[in-house]
């Protein structure tokens, strides 16, 4: 049996959604990183403008994977934000696993149910709220390179932990961090990118998070960009954090 399901969204009629779903699409225009279906397919092994990122992301994913596979058990597990599908793809790939992707942007959603058909494998387009899934419960939750698009740390995780399952964990990798020092240049930097791109309105929905925002949670580093060790030897720059319930 296919999971992959037609999801109807409980608050598509929001403007500020549909402002943000536009403005993003935009701006992936902008950046060349929508992919043709083939390029999808390769994803993260691919030559590409974005050559040096897809590396990293690839190592992060592997060592996601990694990390789950060691658990030897049937995982359900959530992707929020999961764009075009890659990372829910690969995840789908470990066995006894049942992996939903979730993201409001429908164009990428439709592209990941064309590309990737698995029976462990299903893509919704709705955004990320208390009830988007009802009483549904996941083994695992995952926000790659989405956090950023969330205002506040403290309230995604609380709604992202009472979706867990007992003993459940979310995991967030390839998101920058930034100290309380550095957010206000950030903020600029964003501005003038954006403004750059001629979408100066992306910026008011791009966040710079903290560490910091994690205190109060039961979490863990798995990797820290900032080790002498990875410094000099693995250079990825972002932060893999893991929030257990």
């Amino acid at each position: 049996m296919n999971l992959t399901v037609k999801h109807t969204a409980k608050n598509r009629s929001q403007e500020p959604r549909i402002d943000f779903e536009e403005l993003y699409i935009a701006v992936r225009q902008q950046e060349m990183r929508i992919y043709t279906d083939e390029q999808l397919q390769l994803l993260p092994d691919i030559d590409h403008i974005y050559f040096d990122e897809w590396k990293i992301r690839k190592r992060s994913s592997e060592r996601l994977t990694e990390y789950l596979i060691k658990k030897h058990k049937s995982l359900k597990i959530l992707e929020v934000g999961c764009g075009n599908g890659w990372l829910s793809a690969k995840l789908a790939n470990i066995p006894n696993s049942h992996v939903t992707g979730l993201d409001i942007n429908q164009v990428e959603i439709d592209q990941a149910n064309r590309v990737f058909k698995k029976d462990n494998l299903a893509f919704i387009y709705d955004s990320f709220t208390d009830g988007t899934f009802e009483s549904e419960q996941f083994d695992v939750i995952v926000f790659a390179a989405s956090l950023q698009y969330f205002p506040s740390v403290i309230n995604v995780m609380k709604q992202a932990l009472a979706m867990l399952k007992k003993g459940g964990e979310v995991h967030v990798i390839d998101t920058p961090f930034y100290t309380p020092d550095e957010t206000e240049k950030a903020n600029e930097r964003s501005l003038r990118y954006y403004a750059s791109l001629g979408i100066p309105e992306m910026a008011e929905h791009y966040f710079h998070h903290s560490i910091s925002e994690f205190w109060g949670f039961k979490y863990e580093i798995l990797f820290d960009p900032t080790t002498i060790f990875n410094l000099i030897f693995k250079k990825d720059p972002f932060y893999w954090v893991c929030i257990r319930k």
